[in-house]
């Protein structure tokens, strides 16, 4: 009669040949996590592999996959600029205006909802549908020509292979569904932890100058209050790792407008209002990460403070007051507004200070990592 060790160790190896022959033992995906960052969510229906984030490298950078063939995600998203793009607003394959600004995309992995200001997308493929499939703004208007476009990737010399290989189990892999994926696992992959901070978090206690030093302790302190929204590991209220428990989603009215004097926003952005409808979450949007800020200038939702020192100025006067224009009105004074949202003073060294923080926060080597690069340009 055979022992139980034996029946044990031979029961071990039938479930491993069959998982095998049935192909579905795979190797778990190697992070390449910088010191001190959790491993990121990633859903169950899209599991990391490192062909996906190959072909989603490519799709990422390819002006094909927009419906007339002339913008690709990296259009709107520039590595050199944190993958961010300059702009106040970008603006759509076909011409049309978007709203909100390119936000950057460093650590975007760990963010709990995507765009600026939507609660249902809280995944980065739930993301990814908007860009490529949205008609109201078009962005990049996949969804206006999806059949000519998949033809496009089918008729390459390269994707074909490349699909086959992100997606071995799928009779027909060159899908929407799968370009979706793909773009998702190699944004997932935008880690950047390597600015001045980050090595001072992990010991170099002379990676920040002395002013930088300085800015820090006024951003964690109490008169500027940077840390109340601008906390956690990415600088940010909206966090997300692969054992985080969330929470309720978090958006915030920083008196950026008051149009009406109760509050309102302009029309085209009114932030989680257009969604939940509730007269308290006029205005309120995602708090941003500030991973690299420093490159990813205009800033708000809009872009529409062109540096940071104009940053710096909203916040110091509790609000923005707008003079002139259509959206006239005095945000410092809007009743939806975060009253953390309040005036402080600082003197010029001060200032100087809290900026030589903020710029502290650039990665260098993210931007120029050649994993992150065009793919068609090697």
């Amino acid at each position: 009669m055979p022992s139980r060790a034996l029946l044990t160790w031979s029961t071990a190896l039938l479930s491993v040949l069959l998982l095998t022959a049935c192909g579905e033992e795979k190797k778990p995906y190697a992070w390449q996590l910088p010191p001190g960052f959790p491993e990121p969510f990633v859903p169950a229906d899209n599991p990391m592999s490192e062909e996906k984030v190959v072909l989603g490298r490519y799709l990422f950078y390819d002006e094909r996959l927009s419906g007339n063939g002339t913008m690709a995600c990296a259009s709107c998203h520039e590595q050199k600029r944190a993958f961010s793009d300059g702009k106040a607003t970008p603006t759509g394959s076909t011409g049309q205006h978007v709203a909100r600004n390119s936000p950057g995309l460093a650590n975007v992995a760990y963010l709990a909802t995507y765009t600026w200001a939507n609660p249902v997308l809280d995944t980065l493929e739930k993301q990814a549908v908007v860009p490529l499939f949205a008609e109201a703004p078009i962005e990049l208007g996949m969804g206006t020509r999806p059949d000519e476009v998949l033809q496009r990737l089918r008729d390459d010399a390269r994707y074909p292979a490349l699909f086959r290989e992100a997606f071995p189990d799928d009779e027909q892999p060159i899908t929407k569904d799968n370009v979706v994926k793909a773009i998702a696992s190699f944004q997932r992959t935008l880690l950047s932890g390597n600015s001045p901070y980050d090595r001072y978090l992990q010991g170099d206690i002379n990676a920040l100058s002395a002013s930088a030093k300085r800015g820090l302790e006024l951003f964690f302190g109490e008169r500027a209050e940077c840390y109340h929204c601008h906390s956690g590991p990415h600088m940010t209220n909206s966090f997300r790792s692969k054992d985080t428990v969330l929470t309720e989603r978090d958006f915030q009215n920083t008196g950026l407008y008051n149009v009406d004097s109760q509050g309102a926003y302009p029309a085209d952005n009114t932030g989680l209002f257009e969604f939940t409808g509730l007269a308290k979450d006029m205005g309120r949007f995602r708090v941003p990460g500030l991973s690299n800020v420093a490159l990813t200038a205009p800033y708000m939702h809009d872009g529409s403070i062109a540096t940071l020192e104009g940053v710096l100025d909203h916040y110091m006067a509790g609000g923005r007051d707008v003079t002139s224009g259509p959206y006239v009105g005095d945000g410092r004074t809007s009743p939806l507004k975060n009253p953390l949202v309040r005036p402080f003073d600082l003197n010029a060294q001060e200032r100087a200070d809290l900026i030589a923080f903020l710029e502290s926060l650039t990665d260098t080597d993210f931007v120029n990592d050649p994993r992150f690069s065009n793919p068609f340009e090697e």
